[in-house]
């Protein structure tokens, strides 16, 4: 004990030491949250992007894809097959440079380290503290308290073999008048 903590009882010191260690979760919890909501927003870019080349590719692609392969038929008086070749080879290129958008906007996304570093220099903290034992409680012969199913199911058990099946303490079979 430090001398600025030896004039303090020992529940001032246990409740000194639960309210720091709330405040210390609570701070993690605050830098995790921070940290991941600057992964949210990248990854929410990131969805955006890819959700705007699925409806492009799906409502756009037919009206341009006409349109285009037919102003190229008349102007550079090309087959129509031909034309339309080139018109969906400008939608690949452009549906490719929408994935690499992205996929680098989703690269960007790191776990959050600081969270992460903070949490196990609390853990080996906290790992190295060792509860006081507790008192013995009722403890069966091998020195481990039973198990309460276990006293139930012995109950249960007890209660069949009695004659007529039937609990102790239950209406049927206590107290009854015929």
């Amino acid at each position: 004990m430090s001398a600025a903590d030896e004039g303090r009882s020992l529940g001032e010191l246990v409740a000194s030491a639960t309210a720091d260690l709330s405040a210390l979760v609570h701070d993690e919890i605050a830098l995790a949250k921070a940290e991941i909501r600057q992964d949210v927003k990248r990854a929410v870019f990131g969805s955006a992007a890819g959700a705007i080349a699925a409806m492009l590719a799906l409502f756009a692609v037919p009206l341009f894809s006409f349109g285009l392969a037919f102003w190229l038929r008349n102007w550079w008086d090309i087959p129509l097959a031909v034309a339309c070749a080139i018109v969906g080879g400008l939608y690949v290129v452009l549906a490719v440079a929408l994935i690499l958008m992205a996929k680098s906007s989703f690269g960007r996304i790191t776990p959050p380290e600081r969270s992460i570093a903070s949490a196990k220099e609390s853990a080996s903290v906290l790992s190295s503290v060792r509860p006081r034992p507790r008192e013995e409680q009722a403890s069966g012969p091998d020195g481990h308290r039973p198990d309460p199913r276990d006293q139930r199911d012995q109950r249960d058990q007890r209660d069949q073999q009695r004659p007529g099946g039937q609990r102790r303490g239950s209406a049927a079979g206590a107290g009854s008048v015929t």
